[in-house]
C-alpha cells in the first residue's frame, strides 16, 4: 500500500455506527481520519510520524437504507469537490443502486460484511478513483442495465438522450442552474452550445420524469434535492 495516508471523513445518523466504524480505521497506518469536511488531519499518535496529505480524501457513509434525507446528503458527498465516496448499506434497492452508480460512488459495502479489512480496502480502491462492488450489486446493476437498455431500443426515440428514472441528469442540472441565474431559454442555448430545441426538450423531459409543474419548481427541486 502508499506510504501516503489518506484523508477519510465517516458520515452517519446513528453515533454509535460511526463510532463503529472509526474504531475500525482510527490505528491503521495508512488513513488519517477527519472529524468534519473542512478539518485538518488529526495529530498523528505518539511514535507515528506524519505524512503528506493525498490530493483529495475519502468520505465513508453508512445507512440503513438510502431514503430521501440519505440520498440527499449522498447527492453533497459525491459533489464535493475531490471527494470520492465509499457507501455502506444494509440494502439497496434497484432504483436506488442505479442512482449510486449514478452519483459516482466509488466503492459499496453490504453492512453485514463490511470487515475492517474490507472497509480499508474499500478506502483504498476509492481514494484511488477506482471502483469496487460486491459480486451480487455487479449482477444485480447489469441485469438492471440490461433491462433499461431493452426499454430504450423498445421505445420511441428522444432527442433529450438517455436519463436516469431518478433524479437530475448532469445537462439538466446545467440547464436549471442556468434558469435560477435568470437566464432564458436562447442565452441557455448559447451558453451551452445546445439548440433551443433541444433546451426546451430537456426541460421537458425533466419536469415529466419528476412532475414538476414549472420551471420555477424544477429550480426549487434542484436547490431542495441539493443539485445547485
Amino acid at each position: 500500500m502508499s506510504d501516503t495516508r489518506i484523508s477519510v471523513v465517516v458520515h452517519a445518523t446513528d453515533p454509535l455506527s460511526r463510532a463503529g466504524v472509526i474504531s475500525h480505521l482510527r490505528h491503521e497506518p495508512t488513513v488519517e481520519l477527519l472529524e468534519r469536511a473542512g478539518d485538518a488531519p488529526q495529530a498523528p499518535e505518539p511514535g507515528r510520524a506524519a505524512a503528506p496529505s493525498p490530493p483529495g480524501r475519502v468520505a465513508v457513509m453508512l445507512v440503513d437504507r438510502l431514503d430521501d434525507p440519505a440520498g440527499a446528503e449522498l447527492r453533497r458527498l459525491t459533489r464535493a469537490t475531490e471527494q470520492r465516496v465509499v457507501l455502506i448499506a444494509s440494502e439497496l434497492r434497484e432504483p436506488e443502486l442505479l442512482s449510486v452508480v449514478e452519483y459516482g460512488v466509488r466503492a459499496i459495502l453490504w453492512r453485514h460484511q463490511a470487515t475492517p479489512q474490507k472497509l480499508l480496502r474499500a478506502v483504498h480502491s476509492a481514494a484511488r478513483g477506482e471502483g469496487e462492488l460486491p459480486p451480487d450489486l455487479i449482477n444485480r446493476l447489469m441485469t438492471q442495465l440490461g433491462r433499461l437498455r431493452l426499454s430504450a431500443l423498445d421505445g420511441p426515440p428522444s432527442s433529450a438522450g438517455a436519463l436516469p428514472t431518478l433524479g437530475m441528469a448532469p445537462r439538466e442540472v446545467d440547464v436549471v442552474r442556468l434558469i435560477a441565474e435568470g437566464l432564458d431559454t436562447k442565452q441557455i442555448s448559447e451558453k451551452l452550445a445546445y439548440s433551443e430545441r433541444t433546451v426546451k426538450n430537456v426541460l421537458h423531459a425533466l419536469m415529466t420524469r419528476l412532475q414538476l409543474q414549472n420551471r420555477a419548481h424544477a429550480v426549487a427541486y434542484a436547490l431542495r434535492e441539493g443539485y445547485i
